[in-house]
């Protein structure tokens, strides 16, 4: 475990911003001892951890050195300050300040304030965005702004305070240091440091309290457990169950990025699992938990497949999109309710069309994904049912259908359902290596098949043609 010093003051009376550059450690003599956490502020030196600036973006470090030079406090915080302690490369950077977001303004022309539930100041360097936030307060009495709580749930919350009130409105103790561009320190007012060397997440405060002002965070707690291979502390998981609820509250197009951060930061197969574990998969994907209830283990190990691809092809610096992971989520309901309708005797092509309606309906009321995914997830499931059509025309239509490699990819997926799929999948795969006029020559005018026969289409894979031998005697010199 670092090494830290500990330093006990007595709290300031007033919490409005203070302007005055933090330049010494005897400043820090200043400080809260302790607060509700009952943690003691810790100040880890420089040369007792293991944070560099050349790991920090260069737009980072301009705004905290031009927030520092013109008299304000200025400091890296949250998952930034938690990945770089781990030896991570965090690819975002946040910064907190005790300058309201109309100071900020006033100091980068490439500044724009957004937000109404949190107010924020984004500071624009090409691509990149670096966040800045004024420290949060705990009592409107005693800090500037406005604050406003519905049913124990934050709606706005503008109202400035100290550094330490800052540390104490965060979610995640590991989510609560602060490293300072004035004199390099990491400053702990939680107990953060505790709990990375201990690899576990602990909630600042009450945990049903927190979870109430904001349901995401139990998202949250299942992402960051995933994603740093922590465990969730005891106390934090307890309210799951009951509090579970209350993310149906939650607007839909916040699930969505939440969801993708879930599912396409390239630790998705965990987060899935852990999502599981903690029972809060039913409230985010209520379709994919009642189809895994069922007890389908092919299912199970489709979409565990998809997700680990998803995974793989990330690293590798690959694209993904959405629609394609979103159709592996779904796709048991839709294959289920498909099949259903079609033995009532539904239309085939019709009772795909509902199915996929219904459940991607369904889904979106509670994640709000946009409709260039849905339409893409629709034409994957309603190409299934084509490929065991294995008649030359259609053939050549799928095989020419802008979706079919999404749809032969999803293909090879099912592989696990049946031996029969699996046969599909390599008829395909193979009669996508021959030549058209090969292909069609093997392919009957007629025929709608329920079995793929392998053989007879590997008996129509070209020869190689034996490579002739020049007569003796007739050689290329003269």
């Amino acid at each position: 475990m670092l090494a830290a010093v500990e330093h006990q003051a007595t709290a300031p009376r007033c919490f409005r911003p203070c302007h005055r550059k933090l330049n010494a450690p005897k400043d820090f003599n200043r400080l809260n001892p302790k607060a509700s956490t009952g943690h003691a502020l810790s100040v880890i030196p420089r040369e007792q951890h293991t944070i560099s600036r050349k790991n920090i973006s260069k737009a980072a470090l301009r705004v905290l050195y031009r927030l520092n030079e013109a008299g304000y406090d200025a400091y890296l915080v949250g998952g930034a300050v938690r990945d770089l302690l781990l030896g991570g490369h965090p690819k975002d950077f946040d910064v907190a300040t005790n300058a309201t977001p109309d100071e900020v303004k006033k100091l980068f022309r490439n500044c724009r304030l957004i937000g109404r539930r949190f107010r924020l100041a984004h500071v624009v360097y090409g691509n990149e965005i670096i966040e800045v936030a004024t420290f949060r307060g705990t009592s409107e009495e005693q800090g500037e702004g406005d604050r406003h709580v519905v049913d124990g749930r934050i709606v706005r919350d503008n109202v400035w305070g100290s550094i330490e009130e800052d540390a104490h409105r965060r979610d995640f103790r590991v989510n609560a240091m602060y490293y300072g561009i004035s004199d390099f320190s990491v400053r702990d007012y939680v107990g953060g440091m505790k709990d990375l060397h201990d690899r576990v997440l602990h909630l600042i405060g009450d945990p049903a309290t927190r979870y109430r002002e904001d349901p995401v965070r139990m998202l949250r707690a299942a992402r960051l457990a995933a994603k740093l291979d922590f465990r969730i502390g005891p106390e934090a998981a307890a309210p799951f169950a009951e509090l579970g609820p209350l993310l149906s509250g939650v607007a839909p197009a916040r699930l969505f990025d939440e969801s993708l951060k879930l599912f396409l930061t390239g630790h998705g197969l965990k987060s899935f699992r852990m999502l599981e574990q903690c029972g809060l998969l039913k409230f985010m994907f209520p379709a994919t938990a009642r189809a895994l209830k069922r007890g389908d283990e092919a299912l199970r190990e489709l979409i565990e497949h998809g997700l680990e691809n998803t995974d793989a092809r990330i690293s590798e610096g690959k694209s993904v999109t959405p629609a394609f992971l979103f159709a592996v989520l779904l796709w048991g309901e839709v294959r289920d309710l498909a099949y259903t309708w079609t033995t009532h005797g539904k239309d085939a092509g019709e009772a795909w069309s509902r199915a996929a309606a219904h459940v991607v309906d369904e889904q979106c009321r509670r994640v709000a994904i946009p409709r260039r995914f849905t339409i893409t997830m629709e034409e994957i499931w309603s190409l299934q049912p084509r490929f065991e059509q294995i008649q030359r025309k259609k053939v050549f239509r799928l095989l020419a259908h802008p979706r079919f490699r999404a749809a032969f990819d999803f293909l090879l997926l099912r592989a696990t359902e049946s031996p029969g799929i699996a046969e599909l999948g390599q008829w395909w795969a193979h009669a996508q290596q021959l030549p058209h006029e090969s292909l069609a020559a093997a392919l009957p005018l007629q025929h709608a098949a329920s079995s793929v026969n392998m053989d007879a289409l590997r008996a129509v894979t070209p020869r190689k043609r034996k490579r002739r031998r020049k007569p003796a005697g007739r050689s290329g010199a003269t």
